[in-house]
């Protein structure tokens, strides 16, 4: 039987409470999977997922685990309507001739959910790991920086410690984006994206039907709470693991892009020893210890 449609402002108030609620309890895990994927063999700071939660809480205080959390909260809602929005009107459009959808069919659905959702998950991406990332830039800064300092005074301990230096906001991120490269500044990487968000969809909206299906009890119309909940979480869990290498690919492809390096990814060791410029400007690399 073809699925029954849900009004357009019910998918919209659903998809966003659903959103707000994953978005402040998985954000401090999202952070360390940033962070862990941002770091590099020749700099690693953390090694572990609760390493990083730990050492991000004792410099950053609580509060940091949900660096750039603002822009997911407040895109997080559109997104996550035009992802339920989206795949619900494919299932609707697939199956009109009153046939149960084929697994084919559940996936096209999810595709073209996945391919909608990139509207929005591109910008948004740029941003929060740019925001995510600072932290971790920045205590790498102040190691080489002490390091530096120690070597030029022949191993004594430092007596003032360096300034940090103030991290971006979401609104300073996407000021310089737009005036140095435009709307399209904010799309950079979408190839990467919509290789991680579409074999997401197309992973996850079937897989949830199907085991939601499984777990509904044949007397009751739809599923209890408990089924839908245990389908989305084994759901999410495969597609995430799916796409894992990809979201990777994106990470890497949303930061280079952002950090203004003419568009090419920055490792960590050039993180440290340049001068942040923007695009165009000289970028000679300034050794820590000649610029003090």
């Amino acid at each position: 039987m073809a699925d029954k449609q849900i009004s357009l402002p019910a998918k919209l108030i659903n998809g966003g409470i659903a959103g707000l609620i994953g978005v402040t309890c998985v954000f401090p895990i999202d952070l360390a999977k940033t962070r862990l994927q941002n770091q590099q063999n020749g700099q690693r700071m953390y090694s572990s997922m609760s390493d990083c939660l730990l050492k991000t809480i004792r410099s950053e205080g609580y509060f940091g685990m949900y660096r750039g959390a603002a822009v997911n909260l407040t895109l997080v809602t559109p997104e996550k309507a035009i992802k339920l929005a989206a795949n619900d009107f494919f299932r609707y459009q697939l199956s009109k001739d009153g046939q149960k959808l084929t697994l084919l069919k559940e996936m096209l659905a999810g595709c073209g959910a996945g391919t909608c959702q990139v509207i929005v998950t591109t910008p948004m991406e740029m941003l929060k790991i740019q925001l995510q990332d600072a932290g971790r830039i920045a205590a790498q800064k102040k190691i080489l920086a002490a390091q530096a300092q120690l070597s030029a005074q022949g191993g004594t301990q430092p007596s003032v410690e360096a300034a940090a230096a103030p991290r971006p906001t979401a609104t300073q991120l996407t000021r310089d984006l737009l005036r140095s490269r435009g709307i399209a500044g904010l799309y950079k990487g979408l190839g990467a994206t919509l290789l991680r968000d579409v074999p997401f969809s197309i992973v996850y909206f079937p897989l949830f039907a199907n085991l939601n299906q499984l777990g509904r009890p044949a007397s009751e119309e739809k599923s209890p709470f408990y089924v839908s909940f245990l389908a989305g979480c084994v759901a999410g869990s495969a597609a995430a693991v799916a796409v894992n290498p990809c979201d990777g690919q994106c990470q890497g492809h949303s930061r280079g892009h952002a950090q203004g390096w003419g568009g090419r990814q920055a490792s960590p060791a050039r993180v440290l020893t340049c001068t942040p410029t923007r695009s165009g400007e000289d970028q000679t690399p300034v050794p820590a210890a000649r610029r003090q």
